[in-house]
């Protein structure tokens, strides 16, 4: 059973800095690409950052790029999602997201707030 599990939400300082975590079970982690997306109060899901299987070839949406750091450890079946300088528009709900056997598996999210 594919499992996503997200820690290490919660509230920061504008400024301040996160690491997230999404552990994985249940499927051959170093065999597939890891996605971060986040989920903004009365917003639509979006984009954060995402990290190949082998090469660890990472992407980014503009709004993080250079803030935020996405990273794997495969032999901790671990993603991670390091993120420095926040402001106060990265408050959301971040999600682990893979795309397994034809399954698009979510975790069930970590809260992140921004405020002073």
């Amino acid at each position: 059973q594919v499992q996503l599990v997200e820690s290490g939400g919660g509230l920061v300082q504008p400024g301040g800095s996160l690491r997230l975590s999404c552990a994985a079970s249940g499927f051959t982690f170093s065999s597939y690409g890891l996605n971060w997306f986040r989920q903004a109060p009365g917003k639509v899901r979006e984009f954060v950052a995402s990290i190949s299987s082998r090469e660890g070839t990472t992407n980014y949406a503009d709004s993080v790029k250079g803030r935020f750091t996405i990273s794997r450890d495969n032999a901790k079946n671990t993603a991670y999602l390091q993120m420095n300088s926040l402001k106060p528009e990265d408050t959301a709900v971040y999600y682990c997201n893979a795309y397994i056997r034809g399954y698009n598996a979510w975790g069930k999210g970590t809260q992140v707030t921004v405020s002073s």
